[in-house]
């Protein structure tokens, strides 16, 4: 593969995507520029030390006219046209400020009651960790957490992360994010 092709691609998704004001979401797991720790990536897709554990988040400093939060994790740099989905939360009640480690791992009841957790593009609801093709370079996992200007984006359990992009395009009032890194060695 040519260099010109392995992670990570000079582009940021949201760049795209109208200018909006920002405001501040931190972690006590995950860090900008620095790979994961073992735990956030990947048990399903098979990574050693993996157990699809999503980091813990919190913000502050969103507009006031904020009613609901969504917090998503996007791979642009996954070799496949629409990058990757890893995980996708919507209605998240504006008095929920911060989301502990392990609240998007399937099987957790860690979300906030109201919270709506939607498909991954692994094909199931929660978290999927990280886990880019062996080789490729290193990915950027996009931590996002957006204030959405309504309590609810009317989504139901069925909806894709895509989907609730394309609906967060027309509600966020503002987004933050933290961005960290992973790579998986060429074997």
């Amino acid at each position: 593969m040519s260099e010109s092709r392995r992670a990570p691609f000079p582009f940021n998704p949201y760049d795209n995507l109208p200018e909006l004001p920002t405001f501040t979401v931190t972690s006590t797991d995950v860090s900008d520029g620095v790979p994961v720790p073992a735990a956030v990536s990947s048990k399903a897709f098979g990574v050693p030390g993996g157990e699809d554990l999503s980091p813990q988040l919190a913000w502050s400093g969103f507009p006031a006219e904020t009613k609901s939060f969504a917090v998503t994790c996007y791979d642009p740099d996954a070799p496949t046209a629409s990058g990757f989905w890893h995980w996708a939360v919507a209605d998240i009640p504006v008095s929920v400020t911060e989301l502990a480690t392990g609240a998007g791992t399937p099987g957790s009841d860690a979300l906030p009651k109201g919270a709506l957790t939607l498909g991954n593009s692994a094909g199931f609801p929660g978290f999927v960790g990280c886990a880019p093709p062996a080789g490729h370079g290193p990915h950027r996992y996009f931590f996002v957490v957006h204030a959405v200007d309504v309590e609810s984006l009317g989504l139901d359990a069925g909806t894709r992360a895509e989907v609730l992009g394309f609906n967060l395009f027309f509600h966020t009032l503002a987004r933050a994010y933290v961005v960290p890194t992973f790579e998986v060695a060429a074997a």
